[in-house]
């Protein structure tokens, strides 16, 4: 069994920032990329940021420069740093991993979501 549990949500001013971060737990041997998506009122789940096992990261294009994404490989644990936080960022964001865990059928890599915190920005 895994998890994926957030931490770090919560509510900011326009131009702050925040810091999400995400650990997995339970029987994994190993992991592909982990990363986050977020879920604004009304729209799709949309791509954020993701980071893979050699470290190259990705960043959908409206939060390039602005957040970053890392992992701490020990710990299974990948953080989000958000800067100049803006209200359109207002979502549910949610931890994802691709990953290998003792119950993969065939060892093949399985997606997994967290639960999602809510960030939200406004003055």
């Amino acid at each position: 069994q895994v998890q994926l549990v957030e931490l770090g949500g919560g509510l900011v001013q326009p131009g702050g920032s925040l810091r999400l971060s995400c650990a997995a737990s339970g029987s994994i041997i190993s992991i592909n990329a982990m990363g986050w998506y977020r879920q604004a009122p009304g729209k799709q789940r949309e791509f954020v940021a993701t980071i893979v096992s050699g470290g190259r990261a990705d960043y959908a294009d409206s939060v390039k420069g602005r957040f970053t994404v890392s992992r701490d490989s020990g710990k299974n644990t990948v953080y989000l740093e958000m800067n100049v936080l803006k209200p359109e960022d207002t979502a549910v964001y949610f931890c994802h991993a691709r990953l290998i865990s003792s119950s993969s059928y065939y060892y093949t890599p399985t997606d997994y979501w967290g639960r999602g915190t809510q960030v939200t920005v406004s003055s």
